[in-house]
């Protein structure tokens, strides 16, 4: 994939969530799927990702080939009381998952393909690149939109 259709398949991530998540109602925010999210929890998980996800394409870029990038335990946050995601209202996290992927998508402008193989050696998954960052974070969004559905129509 060519740098253009990587920025445009973020940029389409994006739209999609945003879309079905500014969907969901107040009385389906605590709705779950069995054994699943709910779609404040996931809500709230994506805009603290997508925090995680703006630190390590900064690292990725700036610091030197093979910089260490930390992975989180998403199910540890998403327990986490002190964290709200039970409970926090959903508005300020969609506003950080909005602002977040506009901000990177204006860095993304300015790279070119060379930058695609710029990578950090990731806590869990080893060696990941630039291209690999696109990929996992045009992913992710969709992946949790889906849960989204699922958890308002469980």
């Amino acid at each position: 994939m060519d740098l253009n259709q990587y920025r445009t398949d973020y940029e389409n991530a994006t739209s999609h969530f945003l879309a079905v998540a500014r969907g969901v109602t107040e009385a389906q925010l605590d709705q779950h799927a069995p054994g699943g999210w709910s779609p404040r929890q996931i809500i709230h998980h994506l805009a603290d990702a997508e925090a995680e996800s703006t630190s390590r394409l900064r690292r990725l870029l700036a610091e030197p080939p093979g910089s260490a990038l930390l992975g989180f335990d998403e199910d540890a946050w998403a327990r986490a009381d002190v964290l709200g995601y039970q409970v926090l209202p959903v508005a300020p996290a969609l506003l950080v998952i909005e602002s977040l992927r506009a901000h990177n998508l204006a860095v993304l402008a300015h790279l070119d393909e060379a930058d695609l193989e710029r990578y950090g050696e990731h806590s869990a998954r080893g060696r990941f690149s630039v291209a690999d960052w696109l990929e996992a974070y045009s992913r992710h969004p969709r992946v949790h939109a889906e849960q989204l559905l699922e958890a308002i129509n469980a």
